[in-house]
């Protein structure tokens, strides 16, 4: 595919942990996606994010527009524009619903419950800012304490139903419990469990969860086992949306086509 007119659009999300790209077409379909770690240099991640999903699509030229989101949404200097994580993720995730939903979003250094209605405007939202419990980062931290890889975590979660309960959502204290189940034999397994239920409890606490509820965020794209336990805490079933590491630059990019659409 070669498109050398640039009829396309961009989204950027730059994370603490992960720098996410969306290219869409005119009729906003995915073109391509493209994800790095954000490391320190977050306008460099941003434009090599740009030109792998180029190189992925076949594309050549500039994107028509392209709106940046997340952390380090300031340092895209090919962005003509820029938008909160809470607006993007509520874009990206009405664009899968069509209808009110409820958004929990579980990044690497926060989270977020955000409130759509059946127009896709925000109706409330809360977050998490105030420290590391129940997000990605806590998960890391777990999985350094037991000496295991993150991605070997949601396997041992699943092969058990007994999860060993972490007392507190604090990821310092929790690391100290989990040496205190060590040294009493508790399974692996179970600790982990426990940590995910621990996630989930960190978020029906934040904002009840009505209607429509969809996961999005790299926690939930790796560890199905947590909306597993999210939907099982609800009784109700939780949609999980494709690529959902890519809602907040999916939204971003529907953001840059609609801002071209009405100018």
């Amino acid at each position: 595919m070669t498109n050398p007119a640039g009829n396309f659009y961009c989204g950027v999300d730059i994370g603490a942990s992960a720098t996410k790209l969306v290219l869409l077409d005119a009729d906003r379909q995915v073109l391509a996606r493209a994800m790095r770690h954000s490391g320190v240099d977050y306008r460099g991640t941003a434009r090599q994010c740009l030109d792998d999903a180029l190189d992925t699509a076949g594309l050549t030229g500039e994107p028509v527009a392209t709106v940046s989101t997340g952390y380090g949404r300031k340092n895209v200097d090919f962005a003509g524009q820029s938008r909160t994580e809470i607006h993007c993720h509520g874009a990206g995730c009405y664009h899968h619903a069509q209808q009110a939903v409820s958004v929990v979003d579980i990044g690497g250094q926060d989270n977020k419950v955000i409130h759509l209605d059946d127009a896709g405007k925000r109706r409330e939202f809360k977050m998490n800012r105030k420290c590391a419990a129940g997000t990605g980062a806590f998960i890391e931290e777990i999985a350094l304490r037991l000496n295991l890889d993150v991605s070997e975590l949601d396997g041992l979660a699943a092969s058990t139903e007994e999860p060993v309960r972490l007392g507190s959502f604090c990821t310092v204290f929790a690391k100290t419990e989990i040496l205190s189940h060590l040294r009493q034999g508790a399974p692996v397994e179970g600790i982990v469990r426990g940590a995910f239920v621990s996630v989930v409890d960190r978020i029906i606490e934040m904002d009840p969860l009505d209607g429509m509820v969809m996961a999005t965020g790299g926690v939930v794209a790796h560890n199905p086992v947590i909306v597993q336990i999210l939907a099982s805490r609800l009784g109700r079933d939780v949609v999980v949306p494709e690529a959902p590491q890519f809602t907040g630059a999916l939204g971003a990019a529907l953001t840059a086509h609609k801002l071209t659409a009405t100018q």
